[in-house]
């Protein structure tokens, strides 16, 4: 189902078998949400992740996604386009970007416990039954039971992860705000000592909170975000190596490729020969 109010869009599809590969591509540029029941297995990018409870998995636009299997066991899929919800603008509302999207420490997703799953597959129900309405009311209730679903997934997620308590929302908006920014310069800012100085801190002190939620050091994470860039860009464009070093501020492509295999095992050309 899908729901179009002017340029903004919205979709509820369930995950079948036979529509689950089709139903990604089609929402391939536009923001998501996946209820995937344990079982499912599902590749994100480059990597497979086997859910052993019911999940939420929190997916930017563009990132390739494919089911494995369990596609046939009740998935849901939630998608929408920046016009109708974009997470950056109104993250005032609902505080998860750099957590549940533009997350650089992990893949964003919410293992569920039997009641927390009850109660979002709710939610899923109330998007159904909305969507099958044809009032003006619609488009802001379905915003709302999407700000519901991201809601809660936040607040999950800061309980898993240990960081609920009133004390911690300092180094919460801290962490959020490093993802962000290197989200946002990791093409053009390598280095640790840069996103330290974005975030008025010395490199020791950034090393020392990133901690608190990452065995990874800033280091790291940064060149793990350049490195998934460029394997997004080596297997799903036509870019020679070369103009995707030059992408990435890499103004001399060997030193690239060196940068590459180096933290891979395997050259550009060889990881592109696999797709």
């Amino acid at each position: 189902m899908l729901k179009e109010f002017k340029y903004k869009k919205f979709g509820n599809t369930e995950l079948t078998e036979g529509s689950c590969v089709q139903s990604f591509l089609e929402v391939h540029d536009q923001i998501k949400i996946l209820f995937l029941p344990a079982g499912f297995v599902i590749k994100v990018d480059f990597k497979e992740y086997t859910f052993q409870t019911d999940a939420l998995l929190f997916v930017n636009p563009n990132v390739v996604i494919q089911p494995i299997s369990g596609a046939s066991a009740g998935g849901e899929l939630i998608h929408f386009n920046r016009d109708f919800y974009c997470v950056e603008i109104h993250d005032h509302e609902v505080a998860c970007d750099g957590i549940l999207y533009n997350n650089v420490f992990e893949i964003p997703f919410i293992e569920l416990s039997e009641g927390q799953s009850a109660e979002i597959q709710n939610t899923f129900r109330e998007i159904k039954t909305e969507m099958a309405q044809e009032d003006a009311n619609t488009e802001e209730m379905l915003r709302i039971l999407l700000k519901l679903i991201i809601l809660k997934s936040t607040r999950i997620w800061k309980q898993q992860h240990e960081l609920a308590e009133t004390n911690q929302q300092a180094d919460v908006q801290f962490l959020r705000k490093f993802s962000q920014l290197v989200e946002k310069n990791y093409k053009t800012h390598h280095s640790v000592s840069d996103y330290a100085d974005m975030l008025f801190v010395t490199a020791k002190t950034l090393s020392k909170k990133i901690s608190l939620l990452s065995n990874d050091s800033p280091n790291d994470i940064i060149k793990d975000r350049i490195i998934l860039e460029s394997k997004r860009l080596l297997a799903h464009t036509a870019l020679t190596v070369k103009e995707i070093a030059y992408s990435l501020n890499y103004e001399d492509d060997a030193y690239f490729v060196r940068f590459f295999t180096k933290h891979t095992g395997i050259s550009p050309t060889s990881f592109r020969k696999k797709f």
